[in-house]
């Protein structure tokens, strides 16, 4: 007999999918209150995620074996946009021949490179603000993660090149971010998404740009010496001696583009809009920017990400029935360590609900109770390079501008697709 889901909120599924999408944090903190640290979700796509709200059910997960915790397999609803050849959907052997390729450029002293090219975004996009007038700051830190990503990631430096992809990408992500885009996604089952003819038609010229781009790279006379980074996956080989395959290359990268432009740019617009509510906070990371050496930035990011997390969930489906938590699970459910239920606990974080970038300046956060980026052999690759990211761009804002709040009252949670964005925008006026 297959053992039971966990039990959890009795509403239709109909019912459910509208909280999820509409009100997930509500909807979250019900839950866990009324069904304990392990409880059912049941969705409208006829997906029914286990939510795991406690570290030991984490860790039983990240340290469990890759081949009955399947990560490719629970990302599965990404199969549309990413490709199936996507670091996110694969699993095995697979997923490490394509980690061990991916990882190098995004660690050490290679990353470090890209600060200039991080710099250089942000302070030209900062530079276009009105005095003040208002700004949403995560709209406008869009512009500032696309433009790396085009640069450090592609490798684009061509004026009417970069032009031409940022139109193109712009295109199809608006459109892909969009609520009602969204709500049409959730009623179908995500089997037929690859399909799905307005997704296939918003992302083809996406793709034609890619394929142009891998095709003029791999001829450049200069291949060798450059340092983005589909350049490095060009250059790259397998054990076998094998290099990526175009399809590769495209998927790769429209993975590094879809983990790495919303999420960070909306990332920074949080800690904009923590900041702007809490003066003290505010003052300190101003300084740091300016004259410290970035360990209270840091812990800017990290509490930010800890509090106002971008992504609320990660996905594994069960090879095989495993007792995860103290609780008997089947094979083929689909767990969801559930970040934004851990991040909030007050016997891990006390005064959970609080902005305090202080937690974070003693010492790192723990492997099973910080978990914006993921865990275990399937933590994102892109961890580093986004953090990086993170405190350049917030450090060149606070030194350039000085920013205050447009309204006292703090921004609500929206959802653009899987992300948890500021309602607002994360409004701010510069002076």
């Amino acid at each position: 007999m297959s053992r039971p889901l966990p039990p959890g909120p009795p509403w239709p599924t109909s019912v459910q999918t509208l909280a999820w999408v509409a009100r997930p944090k509500p909807f979250l903190r019900r839950a866990h209150e009324r069904y304990g640290d392990v409880f059912t979700v049941r969705l409208r796509s006829g997906e029914n995620f286990v939510m795991l709200a406690h570290p030991d059910a984490v860790k039983d997960v990240f340290t469990g074996d890759p081949e009955v915790f399947r990560a490719g397999e629970g990302n599965r609803a990404l199969l549309a946009l990413v490709g199936p050849a996507s670091i996110f959907l694969l699993d095995g052997d697979d997923h490490l021949r394509a980690r061990r390729l991916m990882l190098p450029p995004f660690h050490g002293e290679r990353m470090q490179r890209y600060a200039t090219i991080m710099e250089e975004a942000a302070l030209r996009e900062i530079a276009r603000w009105p005095a003040g007038e208002p700004v949403r700051v995560a709209r406008r830190m869009q512009e500032v993660t696309l433009e790396v990503i085009m640069r450090a990631v592609f490798g684009v430096e061509d004026p009417g090149e970069l032009a031409e992809l940022r139109r193109r990408l712009l295109h199809a992500l608006d459109w892909l971010m969009e609520p009602l885009t969204l709500l049409r996604m959730m009623v179908h089952d995500p089997a037929g998404w690859p399909e799905w003819r307005p997704l296939r038609e918003r992302f083809r010229p996406v793709d034609e740009a890619l394929m142009e781009e891998v095709a003029r790279r791999r001829g450049a006379p200069d291949l060798d010496r450059r340092e983005d980074v589909l350049s490095l996956l060009l250059q790259a080989r397998y054990e076998d001696g094998s290099q990526m395959t175009d399809r590769e290359l495209r998927d790769q990268l429209v993975s590094l583009l879809i983990a790495g432009h919303e999420t960070t740019a909306t990332a920074i617009g949080w800690a904009v809009e923590r900041l702007l509510r809490h003066p003290g906070a505010l003052r300190l990371a101003t300084e740091d920017a300016r004259d410290g050496d970035g360990s209270y930035l840091d812990a800017v990011c990290r509490e930010t990400l800890r509090l106002r997390p971008v992504v609320p969930v990660v996905g594994r489906r069960l090879a095989e029935p495993r007792t995860v938590g103290g609780v008997d699970l089947p094979a083929g459910a689909d767990l969801a360590p559930c970040i934004y239920l851990v991040h909030h606990r007050p016997d891990v974080y006390p005064d959970p609900y609080a902005f305090r970038p202080e937690r974070f300046l003693d010492g790192k956060p723990g492997t099973y109770t910080w978990l914006p980026f993921g865990g275990g052999t399937r933590r994102c690759l892109g961890a580093s390079f986004a953090l990086f990211e993170m405190r350049v761009v917030l450090g060149a804002l606070l030194r350039e501008r000085r920013l205050r709040a447009v309204s006292p009252a703090p921004e609500r949670t929206a959802r653009r697709v899987v992300t948890l964005v500021p309602e607002r925008g994360a409004e701010a006026v510069a002076a």
